[in-house]
């Protein structure tokens, strides 16, 4: 199996604007793939733009949402895939036969579409559709996986896709900068983002802080330690209908160590690329191996009440 570089991107995606969306999806791969990038990884709802969905009725996300993979947007990615000569990942709202709602995110590259994965937890919207299945597909001979955003936060879902085989973790989000029970949480002003240059400074401080990318420290490197896998994190940055995120896409190795992340305040993507070798040295592999599930099996498996809660809807 050969190394294989992946870019991760962020930018400022316009809601309900699919057009302009794919038009900076077009530029980044552009550029990514002349940057040597096999791979290119965008955020959650990249195409659709995600928060202004909220106020949606089913009627209206119906006209948002596409079919996969007969849709137009999934014909245009395949496009920029083909023309630049790199696979692509990115999200949008997915409808099927049975005007079913999802939360999708797909990989295509040059022969079509290659995988698709629907949001297991979603909550942005009542009438989305959970998915039911979890998504392990090949890209150049590596097994990877997709887990959107809250499918991350619970920890079965990663350490299941790992078991399945994936190597590597898409991991698309829309996140942090939102209001939670947890100390520090809340939004970021979106005044300092019409003057990004003027607050440099203080964005950078408010992003990197407890409303941001410190809360994303205390659990996304121990998803890629404790199962030995690449997380290939992206998050949009700038203004995501009424709400400012932070973007700090990043590349996350087996060891659970940063090999690289976006820092700018504007569009952008960042590249790593990933040795094989990491995936059986790391202490995850030994982990996985000295699993003992027949002391734990059925305490995973056992029902519970399922409670989803986001305070900030």
């Amino acid at each position: 199996m050969k190394n294989l570089k992946i870019a991760t991107a962020q930018f400022e995606n316009k809601s309900h604007d699919k057009v302009y969306n794919l038009s900076i999806i077009e530029k980044l791969s552009r550029e990514a793939a002349l940057a040597g990038a096999d791979v290119i990884n965008f955020h959650e709802c990249s195409i659709t733009g995600y928060t202004f969905a909220r106020n949606l009725s089913k009627e209206q996300m119906l006209e948002l949402a596409e079919y996969i993979p007969d849709g137009p947007s999934i014909k245009a990615l395949i496009a920029i895939a083909e023309k630049h000569q790199i696979t692509i990942l990115a999200g949008l709202f997915e409808k099927d036969e049975k005007d079913n709602i999802y939360k999708a995110h797909v990989c295509v590259d040059q022969t079509g579409l290659i995988a698709k994965h629907r949001k297991l937890h979603p909550f942005i919207n009542p009438n989305i559709v959970p998915g039911t299945s979890y998504t392990v597909f090949d890209i150049r001979g590596w097994k990877c996986g997709i887990l959107i955003c809250y499918d991350n936060n619970i920890i079965e879902n990663v350490r299941a896709t790992a078991l399945l085989g994936a190597q590597i973790i898409f991991m698309p989000h829309v996140t942090m900068c939102t209001p939670s029970t947890r100390p520090g949480a809340g939004f970021v002003d979106p005044e300092l983002w019409k003057d990004k240059e003027a607050n440099a400074v203080q964005l950078r401080e408010e992003f990197d802080g407890p409303k941001g990318r410190e809360w994303l420290m205390k659990w996304l490197p121990a998803r890629a330690y404790d199962n030995a896998v690449y997380a290939v994190f992206s998050n949009p940055i700038g203004m995501d209908d009424d709400q400012l995120k932070n973007g700090c896409s990043m590349i996350i190795d087996p060891y659970g160590d940063i090999i690289a992340e976006c820092r700018e305040l504007e569009d952008s993507f960042t590249i790593a690329e990933l040795d094989p070798e990491k995936l059986t040295s790391a202490g995850g592999h030994r982990y996985r191996n000295a699993r003992r599930p027949e002391l734990y099996g059925q305490i995973i498996s056992a029902p519970h009440e399922s409670v989803q809660k986001v305070i900030w809807l």
